[in-house]
């Protein structure tokens, strides 16, 4: 007769594998298949209806706890970013009038500040009229310009919280954001340079025919101030971006140096905090990029509410990825993967990669496949005392970006807007994502030969 043990880790990956055919064959949509594989886990484990609910939406409110506040100030930070011409006015200044053998580096550098706070798809499309602008004006193929802005965009959204996949992962973990933020610069920085003007470079023998560069989006027109003052200042915009990121940091220093329940304790605890952190940017950006240049409240409100668009459907998925991860852990099935983990022989870093790499390249969705992950992953915590959840989180949030293929909505945000085929686009975009992933694999695990025991 077969063990309990035995019967759970089977109901588990049963789980697992009706998530993925729900979603690929079904297609249903992804909260709905966490949500049926989650409550189908339950029942066939025998917890009853009302417990297999009440677990689910204890998961569901657990992970929405903490992501769901830095998500959504995140994207308004970043709507107002986006809707005042701040972003703009960063992209503008790191790309100039430059030789265009700098074109890839400034753009790249300027789309990983913009990233920051900012949902990919909502940046990427609000930043494509400004590649064809240089890509004409320069006379250069519009990938040249295209492919490092995408290269920057994604190192942000794979690595850096607020952003839907890591922030995730960072609760899911009990890992410290500020720390998480710290590392992803150190790895994702020189990626972003491996992977935008470098790999721009050596690939360009490869980008194919040219697209029409008249046959463009046209640029959407961000709303004219009410009364005009000022157009938005470079130096505000910039600290803007950076001001979460730097606040967080800053309390990661200060906590760890001076004594708990003094008051600069608690001053740094706040700072440490991403909610207080974005809270602060988006009060700053309020007066020093929209009421400074001249927008009213009406606009600004109009401005937080179009970022806020797109993210229900990636709430709602966070929170059923949570009932998921919930229901591992009613079911046993955390533990039984905690006492398994210590005898298997792939190093736990590499393990969190490969799970969320094969959930990403079956969904097609980062957000789903580090939703998903997260609760396979998480029990590594307890079976290896020494392992550093914020690399832990890399390692998820990295593998969640392999390999993006026609099952992905970036590939084809990513071939339409830049009007490529599909071969262009396996060339370029595929290419890219798979390079960032597998040197995010490598720098999480050369910097923990540093960090944790």
């Amino acid at each position: 007769m077969m063990s309990t043990d035995l019967q759970n880790l089977l109901l588990g990956a049963a789980a697992v594998v009706v998530l993925i055919l729900l979603i690929t064959k079904a297609k249903l949509h992804p909260f709905l298949a966490l949500a049926l594989s989650a409550l189908g886990l339950g029942l066939a484990a025998g917890l009853g209806p009302g417990d297999t609910v009440d677990h689910f939406q204890d998961g569901f409110g657990d992970a929405l706890k903490s992501t769901g506040p830095t998500i959504g100030l995140g994207t308004i930070l970043g709507g107002i970013l986006l809707g005042s011409g701040g972003a703009d006015r960063i992209a503008t200044v790191f790309i100039g009038a430059r030789p265009v053998k700098w074109i890839p580096t400034a753009i790249t550098a300027a789309a990983l500040l913009i990233g920051m706070p900012h949902l990919f798809d909502v940046s990427f499309v609000m930043l494509v009229p400004l590649v064809y602008a240089v890509a004409k004006r320069t006379g250069t193929h519009l990938l040249y310009v295209g492919l490092p802005l995408a290269a920057g965009l994604y190192i942000s959204h794979g690595l850096l919280p607020p952003h839907p996949s890591p922030t995730l992962a960072v609760s899911a973990y009990g890992a410290n954001t500020g720390l998480t933020i710290m590392y992803g610069l150190i790895i994702g920085i020189p990626i972003a340079v491996i992977s935008g003007p470098l790999l721009t470079r050596f690939a360009s023998r490869w980008f194919g025919p040219a697209p029409d560069l008249d046959k463009g989006p046209i640029p959407e027109t961000s709303p004219e101030p009410e009364n005009r003052k000022r157009p938005a200042s470079f130096v505000l915009a910039l600290i803007t971006v950076l001001l979460p990121p730097v606040l967080m940091l800053i309390g990661t220093v200060g906590t760890a140096n001076t004594a708990e329940g003094s008051l600069p304790y608690a001053f740094f605890e706040a700072c440490d905090s991403s909610v207080i952190s974005l809270l602060a940017a988006v009060i700053f950006a309020f007066f020093a990029l929209g009421l400074r240049s001249g927008f009213g409240l009406n606009q600004l409100q109009k401005m937080a509410g179009k970022g806020l668009g797109p993210v229900g459907g990636i709430v709602l998925i966070l929170g059923a990825g949570g009932g998921l991860k919930a229901m591992l852990t009613a079911t046993g099935i955390d533990k039984l993967i905690s006492d398994y983990a210590v005898d298997w022989s792939i190093p736990p870093l590499l393990l969190a990669w490969l799970v969320a790499a094969l959930l990403r390249i079956c969904l097609g969705s980062a957000t789903v496949a580090t939703a998903a992950a997260t609760g396979i992953v998480a029990p590594l915590i307890g079976a290896y005392p020494g392992l550093s959840p914020e690399l832990l989180v890399l390692a998820t949030a990295s593998g969640a970006v392999m390999l993006s293929h026609v099952n992905d909505s970036g590939f084809w945000l990513f071939k339409e807007y830049y009007q490529l085929s599909v071969a262009q686009t396996f060339r370029t975009w595929t290419l890219m994502l798979s390079l960032q992933s597998l040197l995010s694999l490598g720098g999480v695990l050369l910097l923990s030969t540093f960090v944790g025991s």
